[in-house]
C-alpha cells in the first residue's frame, strides 16, 4: 500500500484510492441507469413483469461489472516484502484496562450500521416474496395453481449468503478486514438493482449476487470488532452490534408496511441504493485490524492503527511493565494449519468448538429462513391481512428489542457459554410451543405476538452471539474463515429448508417450520455445554494458544 510512510493514510486510505472511487462512481451510475424503467411503470402500480430490458440497463450493467473490477482493484493491497519472520516475534493487545475511546464508538456506529443495512437484504425476502409471486403468477399460497414457486427466489438469495459468507471469510484473511468490507459495502449498492428486473428468471440470478453480497459483512465486521475492541468490553459489545438484526427486521416490516402499498415490492430491493451508498461515505471511521496488518508484516501501518486505538506491541522475550498501559504477550504464530482453508477449522483443538458453532449456526438458519422466513405468509394462512402480518411481525420484534440487551449484558457477565446454551434452549422451546398449539393461535391474537417474540428477536440474539463467539475463538491467520463458516452454517440452515419446501412444492406449515428449527437449536445447547471453551474477557491469543496447543 502506498502511503505507507504516513501512519495517518495508511490506516484510512486504499491502495489505489482514484481506482476505488471512480468504481464506485461508476457503479452508482449503472444502478441509475436502471430507475427510467421503474418509474416509468408507475401508473401500472410499478409492474415490469414482460417488459424488455432497454439499452439504459444493459449499459447499466456494463457500467457496474466494470465499476466492480475496478474498485477491487483499488482494494487489494500490495504484499508487504517485508520478513514475516519479525512478525512471529511481535505481540499485540488492545489494552484491556484501558477504557473505550471515542475511535472506538465511532467504529462501533459504523459496524451497527454495516449490519442493519446487511440484514435488511436478506430479511427483505419474506416481504418480497408476497409481491413478487402476484406479479409474476407464481405458485404460493394464495395461488396453489402457478408453474413455478416462489420459494426460487428466497432460495436463490439465501444460497448466495452462503457462497459469500465463505468467500468473504477466505477475502478478509487474505486481502484485510477493511477492504473486503468496504467491497461488500459496494455491493449493497450495485444488488439493489433486484427492485428493477422485468422477468422472474432475472431476480432469482440478481437475488443469488445479493445473498453473496450480503453473506460476508456480518462474520468481516465480527472479525474486525473481535481485534479491535479491549478484550473486558469485547464480547458484550460485539453481540449489542450483531444484535442489531432485530433492529434491521424491525426497520424491514415498517418499511414493508409504508413502502409496498404504493411503490410495490420492488421498492425493499431499491433501498439498498441510498444505504449503501451512507455506509461508503463513513469507510473514514473503519481501520484496518492490528492485528491482520501485524501477520501480514505491515509494522507500521499496525502501530499507526493501534495508537489510535490505544494498544501497543512488542516482541517476544521482551520485558513487560505491570503498568496498566503498557503491552502485553501474546500467542506465538499460527501454526502452518492456517493454510489449510476450512480443513484447518476442524483439526485437532479447533474441532470441538468448530463442531458447537457448526449445529447451532445450522439451527439458527433453519430458524431464520424457515420459521421467520415464512411467517407473513403464516400469518396470511391464519386469516391476517398482508399490512396486518407486517405490523404484527414488526411489533413482536420491537418487543424482542430489549432480550438483545439482556443478551449483550449475559455474554458479558456471565460469559459466552451460559449466554449460549441458554438463548439456544428458550429459543427451542417457544419452538415447540408453535409446534403444539399450531394453527390454533389463530383465534388468540396476543398469545400468538408474545410467542413471536422469542423466535424473532431470540433468533436474531443467538446470530449475533455466535458471530461474536466464531470470531474469538479461531488464530488471526484464520478468524475471518471461521466467523464466515459460522455465518456460512446459518445460511446454510436456510437453503435446506428453502430446499425442502421447493421439494414439497409448498410452503411448510407452521408447526413444520418451527419444528425443523427446535431440534439442532436444542442439540446445540448439549453441544455447547460439552465441546466449547469459555471466551469471556480472555485474550484472543490466550484462547488461540490453549486450541491450538490441544491439538499438538
Amino acid at each position: 500500500m502506498p502511503h505507507g510512510d504516513s501512519p495517518h493514510a495508511a490506516s484510512i486510505t486504499f491502495r489505489h484510492p482514484a481506482a476505488f472511487w471512480l468504481g464506485t462512481a461508476a457503479c452508482t451510475a449503472g444502478v441509475l441507469l436502471h430507475l427510467p424503467m421503474y418509474f416509468h411503470a408507475r401508473h401500472m402500480g410499478y409492474r415490469l413483469v414482460g417488459m424488455p430490458m432497454d439499452p439504459g440497463m444493459i449499459l447499466g450493467m456494463v457500467l457496474i461489472v466494470l465499476g466492480l473490477g475496478a474498485a477491487l482493484y483499488g482494494l487489494v493491497p500490495e504484499r508487504s516484502r517485508k520478513s514475516k519472520e519479525v512478525s512471529a516475534r511481535v505481540r499485540v493487545r488492545a489494552l484491556d484496562d484501558a477504557p473505550i475511546r471515542t475511535r472506538h464508538v465511532l467504529l462501533l456506529i459504523v459496524m451497527a450500521i454495516a449490519v442493519t443495512i446487511d440484514i435488511m437484504k436478506p430479511t427483505a425476502l419474506a416481504f418480497v416474496a408476497p409481491g413478487a409471486a402476484q406479479e409474476y403468477g407464481l405458485r404460493s399460497p394464495a395461488n396453489p395453481d402457478g408453474h413455478i414457486s416462489v420459494v426460487w427466489l428466497p432460495f436463490s438469495g439465501i444460497t448466495g449468503t452462503v457462497l459469500g459468507s465463505w468467500i468473504w471469510g477466505w477475502l478478509g484473511d487474505r486481502i484485510g478486514r477493511r477492504a473486503s468490507i468496504m467491497f461488500a459495502g459496494l455491493l449493497f449498492v450495485t444488488t439493489s438493482i433486484c427492485g428493477t428486473m422485468p422477468s422472474f428468471t432475472w431476480n432469482v440470478v440478481m437475488c443469488l449476487a445479493m445473498g453473496i453480497g450480503a453473506g460476508g459483512m456480518l462474520p468481516i465486521t465480527a472479525t474486525l470488532l473481535a481485534e479491535t475492541i479491549p478484550a473486558r468490553h469485547r464480547g458484550w459489545l460485539m453481540v449489542l452490534v450483531g444484535g442489531d438484526i432485530a433492529a434491521a427486521y424491525v426497520i424491514t416490516s415498517w418499511l414493508a408496511a409504508e413502502l409496498t402499498p404504493t411503490f410495490s415490492w420492488r421498492i425493499l430491493w431499491l433501498i439498498g441504493l441510498p444505504t449503501g451508498l451512507l455506509f461508503l461515505a463513513l469507510n473514514r471511521w473503519i481501520p484496518e485490524s492490528p492485528r491482520f496488518l501485524l501477520a501480514q508484516g505491515r509494522h507500521a501501518e499496525a502501530e499507526a492503527v493501534m495508537a489510535r486505538y490505544g494498544a501497543t506491541a512488542v516482541e517476544r522475550g521482551a520485558t513487560v511493565s505491570k503498568d496498566p498501559v503498557s503491552p502485553v504477550p501474546s500467542a506465538p504464530a499460527p501454526s502452518s494449519s492456517a493454510r489449510h482453508g476450512l480443513l484447518g477449522l476442524m483439526r485437532g483443538g479447533l474441532l470441538g468448538p468448530t463442531a458447537a458453532i457448526t449445529v447451532l449456526s445450522v439451527g439458527v438458519g433453519l430458524t431464520t429462513y424457515g420459521f421467520q422466513q415464512w411467517v407473513p405468509t403464516h400469518l396470511a394462512q391464519l386469516g391476517f391481512s398482508d399490512v396486518n402480518s407486517a405490523y404484527m411481525v414488526r411489533n413482536a420484534t420491537m418487543l424482542g428489542i430489549p432480550l438483545t440487551i439482556l443478551t449483550a449484558w449475559m455474554y458479558g457477565r456471565l460469559g459466552s457459554r451460559p449466554t449460549l446454551i441458554s438463548l439456544s434452549g428458550l429459543t427451542g422451546l417457544t419452538l415447540l410451543a408453535f409446534v403444539s398449539f399450531g394453527d390454533s393461535l389463530a383465534g388468540n391474537e396476543r398469545m400468538l405476538s408474545l410467542l413471536l417474540i422469542v423466535p424473532l428477536s431470540g433468533v436474531s440474539s443467538v446470530a449475533a452471539a455466535i458471530a461474536a463467539y466464531a470470531a474469538e475463538v479461531y488464530p488471526t491467520a484464520m478468524r475471518s474463515r471461521g466467523a464466515g463458516l459460522a455465518a456460512g452454517m446459518t445460511k446454510a440452515g436456510g437453503v435446506l429448508v428453502l430446499a425442502f419446501a421447493l421439494a414439497a412444492a409448498t410452503v411448510p406449515s407452521l408447526a413444520t417450520t418451527a419444528l425443523i428449527g427446535a431440534i439442532p437449536l436444542l442439540c446445540a445447547a448439549l453441544a455447547f455445554a460439552w465441546l466449547a471453551p469459555e471466551t469471556k474477557s480472555r485474550r484472543l491469543e490466550d484462547i488461540s494458544e490453549d486450541l491450538l496447543a490441544a491439538r499438538d
